[in-house]
């Protein structure tokens, strides 16, 4: 079935079904500064709104502007991202605050295409935030969008293979040719987002109240639970370490990760890949590790692997223990001000020992 007869009133059809029935009332929604429509686009890859809206807040009474962003340190920036997960956005935002700041005279620039060679941008993110701020009609592809398309269009595949993805940008482009000119694009295009997650969604699409539903492929052929397709299954790989939760005097023992790995920018227990490695690490420094320091050990799950991590819990004073150059101890009391990565602070925070030394006691 062509897809161009289908598209003729798709555009306006989103506006009207959002004008009624979407989102009005987020914090970033309202205005066109393109500065907090970045920040809330970028929080909101891969993350639930409810969870993103918190930080959001916390983020800007901090860093209210490019300026502040870009002159505040890593170090400085990174507590506030703490726990939102998928690290290297944080390390992007800033750097781009950066990039702004030296190459663009702090401001974004005008067009999705330059905005797309930012860092961390890519072209659907531009689209929105140029939608947002300057009215550009520009389409988006965010994983909502892209099940709306899949099942409106009967789009076979997985959406990350390129040829699919190539399709999709394809009709998403038709959509905006066949709209009249005076489309509303912040209209349109949290249309699209908010029909993806509130209405077109994953696991039990609400057809029954979708503006798309009468001409849906997928709903005709019954395969909204089969579209859009899902990635091809491969084993997830299974690794281990073995932390070191070294405390002592109202302290633990901290280590900066490099900026390249998962949790690059955060502070975590020291790891190692083995448990006889930490227990020799240990000892190293005249510390001794009793059986008994072994606790229970708990799986963290990555988008790519599963970690399987085994605490020691030990005990040591700091005048004794000196730290490594990437190492530091931090006081139990100044943790809440620590970037730790999310696995470490449950960790941390389920610990009676560090209840007990923050009341003194």
């Amino acid at each position: 079935m062509s897809s161009i007869p289908k598209l003729h009133d798709f555009a306006m059809r989103i506006c009207a079904w959002h004008g009624e029935h979407g989102r009005h009332e987020l914090p970033w929604q309202g205005g066109t500064d393109p500065y907090r429509i970045w920040l809330s686009e970028i929080m909101l890859q891969q993350t639930q709104v409810a969870t993103v809206i918190p930080y959001y807040h916390r983020f800007l009474e901090r860093f209210p502007d490019i300026e502040t962003l870009a002159h505040a340190t890593q170090e400085e920036v990174m507590p506030y991202w703490a726990g939102l997960g998928y690290y290297a956005r944080a390390r992007n935002l800033h750097r781009c605050a950066q990039v702004l700041m030296s190459e663009h005279g702090g401001r974004f620039p005008l067009s999705s295409e330059e905005i797309a060679q930012l860092p961390g941008i890519g072209r659907s993110t531009a689209a929105a935030i140029a939608a947002f701020s300057y009215g550009e009609r520009s389409p988006i592809m965010d994983g909502n969008v892209k099940r709306v398309f899949t099942r409106f269009f009967g789009v076979h595949g997985y959406p990350g293979i390129r040829s699919v993805e190539q399709r999709l940008w394809a009709l998403a482009e038709q959509a905006l040719e066949q709209a009249p000119p005076e489309l509303d694009m912040t209209a349109y295009t949290q249309g699209l987002m908010d029909l993806g997650s509130q209405t077109c969604r994953r696991g039990t699409p609400r057809c029954d109240v979708c503006p798309l539903a009468s001409d849906c492929e997928a709903k005709r052929l019954g395969l909204q639970q089969a579209l859009p397709e899902p990635r091809p299954r491969r084993p997830i790989p299974e690794r281990q370490c073995a932390m070191l939760l070294l405390h002592g005097d109202g302290h633990v023992l901290l280590e900066m990760q490099p900026q390249t790995g998962v949790w690059g920018g955060l502070w975590s227990l020291p790891r190692f890949d083995s448990s006889q490695e930490l227990v020799e690490a240990c000892l190293a420094k005249g510390i001794v590790v009793p059986d008994a320091a072994r606790m229970a050990g708990f799986v963290h799950v990555f988008t790519h692997f599963r970690l399987h991590i085994e605490p020691w819990l030990v005990e040591a004073s700091p005048t004794i223990a000196e730290p490594l150059a990437e190492q530091r101890w931090v006081a139990f009391d100044e943790l809440d001000q620590t970037a730790v990565p999310a696995p470490v602070r449950t960790l941390l925070d389920a610990l009676p020992l560090g209840q007990a030394e923050l009341r003194g006691g």
